[in-house]
């Protein structure tokens, strides 16, 4: 599904969509509102949003998208709908958000993110990119655009605390491998450091990789490692991060200076 409130944009999307074999594009929306009342009726794999929107904006509607219950058995029109297979999808697969805008905004980025889009990527991006996303986004995986991937850094790390200097009697201890490697920050504070998980060396190379948009496959082939060991090492993560995807992973390890 495609929404966005200019029709001439949103007609062009369609029409790189309807060149992809493997795509169908079974609804368009021209609001936020619009949007999460057909999402239940017409059960989209993915979402492509806009995010600057007259009434209600795509991050809101993202939110409300992500916070419903697509299950089976569930009443069309309600918090959830019954998945009907041919219309958008398998039973068990989620409508998932791709933003696709034309805004690289620091607090634009974050909230969208934040408020579970599985993506975002700008409309400056060539056609192959937003294809590849698509599917990236319907696999499980996130997508962000070079750009802003690197808006995302450093808004994260634009909001760690400067902390004041501490008396020569009580320096702060930063595990010495830590700051060796680069995964924190000189100037993080003390209490975030002490609280800050612990990732090993390849750990955070593959966070690292994420943050640029690379697949499970991709890092593989980057690492000259298999894609089950990329896995495992992302259960890990996620399990010290205590998250359960590949953007908040993203988001919390910058957070922590940890990428």
């Amino acid at each position: 599904m495609v929404v966005d409130d200019h029709p001439i944009v949103r007609a062009g999307i369609v029409g790189l969509l309807d060149t992809e074999p493997d795509f169908e594009v079974v609804a368009e929306a021209e609001s936020g509102e619009q949007a999460i009342e057909l999402v239940p009726e017409m059960l989209p794999d993915v979402v492509l949003m806009d995010l600057r929107m007259p009434g209600m904006g795509g991050v809101e509607a993202t939110r409300c998208i992500a916070a419903m219950s697509l299950e089976p058995g569930a009443e069309p029109g309600s918090t959830g709908a019954e998945r009907v297979p041919g219309a958008g999808g398998s039973s068990a697969q989620p409508v998932r958000v791709l933003v696709f805008t034309t805004y690289e905004d620091d607090d634009q980025i974050l909230a969208a993110i934040e408020a579970g889009a599985g993506g975002y990527l700008v409309k400056a991006a060539p056609a192959a990119e937003l294809a590849a996303g698509v599917r990236a986004v319907v696999a499980g995986q996130t997508v962000l655009a070079p750009s802003v991937a690197a808006a995302l850094a450093m808004a994260a790390r634009g909001r760690a605390v400067v902390p004041e200097a501490a008396p020569a009697s009580e320096p702060a201890v930063v595990p010495s491998g830590d700051v060796a490697e680069g995964r924190v920050p000189a100037n993080s504070a003390a209490e975030g450091l002490r609280s800050a998980p612990r990732l090993t060396a390849r750990e955070a190379e593959i966070v690292g990789l994420v943050a640029e948009g690379l697949s499970n496959p991709e890092i593989a082939a980057r690492l000259f490692i298999g894609e089950s060991t990329v896995k495992t090492h992302l259960l890990h993560v996620f399990e010290k991060l205590e998250v359960s995807d590949r953007t908040r992973a993203v988001i919390r390890a910058m957070e922590f200076g940890l990428i």
